[in-house]
């Protein structure tokens, strides 16, 4: 939690921000897993509620008053019998207090809020629904079915807390700087591990467990997986196989914000000359985004600069042909490339996404492209600014299906060496990763330790702790 002026300061902007009419902020509930008593653990707060109201507590509802400048806490006690099983929690006044809210009530005076709202035609603002629970409570509230609760939410609200959260305070990119030490600290135990016989749960099981004792826990389900050619496998219980290449995507979540790194390995800790030659245009694609992504850049022509760049090294090597701009155009890259070159990044692994990613990642400007394969995962687009915070995650992969099925179509014939790739079919996929803070004249890496990624310091780093 950061200080209590920071969470007046956020309130009070986005009332200026949204001018009229009353907002409601929804924090999450406990989730159970199978049974009522035995709920996920431990609870994710609703990212939106903790970036205006900052407690992680269960069954709170935050609202903002904007015609009549009043803020409320609203919720529930907590009473003796839960106290027995959970221990002592402040009341809702304390934490609200801990806030700069001064006005409190239980969860019932929701429904009277609401209702006055509506009797005299004042605007209710709220975000997009995800959980069940939520969208249940909304539909009792304002008589809105939950298949059209999405399309009903404010517009106003939205566009305001996107432009809120995009940009990050000194203070944001600290607790990110502190997640991605974790995730050096998560990458590297997966490097030390790694190694002929060893299964991928059980380097996925270690790298969770970093996650897990120095932070809030992982912020997304961990990949790990001898197929890096799935986007998102995850770990089975497939032991690894020497001359293979193991892929790494995991992050934690800590003061409230994530990491989210990518390292691609060799199980034996040497890449075979294939292996090395593929490694390194997704190297040289990945350190590229650090010499052009900077304020007033577009991310989309960033990813398509290294799209480019990846298409010319590719060619070197026999897989592809043809004009590179025109190859592009047509999205034979997508072959190799299947998704955008990067994400927004903060209090989500991927930062709003939840709100509409055609408000969080592009703008009036930047329009996503939704026809066209692998361009249609483009979840950033519009035009860089100082604090923003980007993932680079280039990668290359060669995925079985999708090559038999461009063959049997035809699909950009006269951009792919489809008897070479047939030779790839049992590679998997490289993919390397880092987190981007976009500074007033550039951007770095955001972590104070790199993880090893360069092939001579990865293959040093893992010989010397095997």
């Amino acid at each position: 939690m950061f200080s209590k002026d920071t969470y007046i300061e956020r309130r009070q902007e986005l009332k200026r921000l949204v001018g009229q009419g009353l907002i409601v902020l929804f924090g999450n509930n406990d989730a159970p897993a199978n049974y009522p008593a035995n709920c996920y653990a431990p609870m994710r707060q609703d990212s939106s509620f903790l970036y205006f109201f900052g407690q992680h507590r269960d069954g709170l509802v935050g609202i903002i008053d904007v015609d009549n400048d009043e803020e409320w806490l609203l919720g529930d006690d907590i009473d003796v019998e839960d106290i027995v099983w959970m221990g002592y929690t402040p009341s809702v006044s304390d934490l609200a207090a801990e806030v700069g809210i001064a006005r409190t009530a239980p969860m019932a005076r929701l429904s009277a809020v609401c209702h006055d709202a509506i009797a005299t035609h004042r605007p209710i603002h709220y975000l997009p629904p995800y959980r069940h629970d939520t969208k249940i409570q909304i539909m009792d509230l304002l008589g809105i079915h939950p298949s059209e609760q999405k399309a009903k939410a404010s517009l106003p609200l939205i566009r305001a807390v996107v432009k809120m959260r995009s940009t990050k305070t000194a203070e944001e990119i600290a607790a990110i700087d502190r997640a991605c030490d974790v995730g050096y600290m998560m990458h590297t135990t997966a490097q030390r591990l790694i190694r002929p016989g060893v299964t991928e749960r059980y380097v996925g099981g270690q790298v969770d467990g970093i996650a897990r004792s120095m932070a809030q826990g992982v912020s997304f389900a961990t990949i790990f997986s001898q197929h890096g050619e799935i986007m998102h496998g995850i770990p089975s219980g497939a032991q690894l196989e020497a001359g293979r290449l193991a892929l790494c995507d995991a992050g934690c979540e800590l003061d409230d914000y994530c990491s989210d790194h990518t390292r691609t390995m060799p199980v034996t800790g040497s890449f075979t000359q294939r292996q090395l030659e593929i490694y390194s245009i997704v190297e040289q694609c990945h350190d590229y985004v650090l010499q052009v992504a900077r304020p007033g850049v577009k991310y989309a022509d960033v990813h398509f600069a290294v799209c480019r760049m990846m298409v010319d090294r590719l060619k070197e090597l026999g897989l592809m042909r043809g004009d590179t701009d025109e190859a592009v155009r047509q999205g034979a890259h997508a072959m190799f490339l299947p998704h955008g070159l990067g994400h927004m990044m903060g209090m989500d692994v991927h930062d709003m996404e939840g709100l509409g990613q055609i408000y969080v990642g592009f703008d009036d400007e930047t329009r996503p492209n939704l026809e066209q394969f692998g361009t249609n995962c483009l979840r950033m687009g519009r035009r860089l600014e100082e604090g923003f915070v980007v993932t680079d995650e280039p990668g290359i992969y060669f995925i079985p299906h999708l090559i038999d099925l461009w063959r049997a179509e035809g699909h950009c014939a006269e951009f792919l060496n489809f008897d070479l790739l047939d030779t790839y079919k049992d590679f998997g996929g490289i993919r390397i990763e880092d987190d981007v803070l976009i500074t007033a004249d550039g951007c770095r890496f955001l972590g104070t330790k790199r993880i090893p990624y360069h092939p001579e310091e990865l293959e040093e780093f893992m010989s010397s702790n095997q």
